[in-house]
């Protein structure tokens, strides 16, 4: 697999999504949990995908429950968890692991796309993000800790491109 483009998701809902239909947009991905201390991160996530979206920002959210146990919820009440609380308005996935065996495709490409710090492979954690440019290739990892108001100047410099 070479772009993002390549893979397919599963919407919150099961609906499958292949990801070619953002083709030609800037993607923010993410790996979510509702129980988290970075939790508040979706109000962020949220604030960007208002700000960009009619300038062709995707924010796509991928809740994993491998940190901490942090989304024991179902995809249904993980979606009722982020539309009641934070508004959510951009494109949540089904639950998926990021780590490990049973890693989903996509973060497996990612992750051996845009290593972390020291060479890692492996997300460390919850809210772990990936710009994605509009070419398809990841442009940077950013860690749990980097707020998503703290990307906007990388997000507008990849619409811009």
């Amino acid at each position: 697999m070479s772009t993002v483009y390549d893979f397919e998701a599963q919407q919150i809902d099961g609906t499958p999504v292949a990801l070619s239909q953002f083709k030609g947009h800037v993607m923010l991905i993410v790996n979510t949990a509702s129980a988290c201390g970075f939790t508040p991160q979706f109000a962020g996530l949220e604030a960007l995908h208002k700000a960009y979206a009619d300038q062709g920002l995707v924010v796509l959210g991928f809740p994993c429950n491998q940190f901490g146990s942090q989304d024991k919820g179902s995809n249904e009440e993980i979606a009722e968890f982020c539309q009641l609380n934070f508004g959510v308005s951009f494109p949540m996935m089904a639950k998926i692991e990021v780590n490990g065996a049973q890693a989903n495709p996509l973060y497996q490409w990612l992750c051996a796309e845009a290593p972390g710090l020291l060479g890692t492979k492996a997300i460390k954690w919850n809210f772990t993000k990936f710009l994605v440019g509009k070419d398809g290739q990841v442009i940077r990892r950013y860690a749990p800790t980097d707020a998503p108001a703290s990307l906007a100047g990388d997000i507008e410099a990849a619409l811009a491109a």
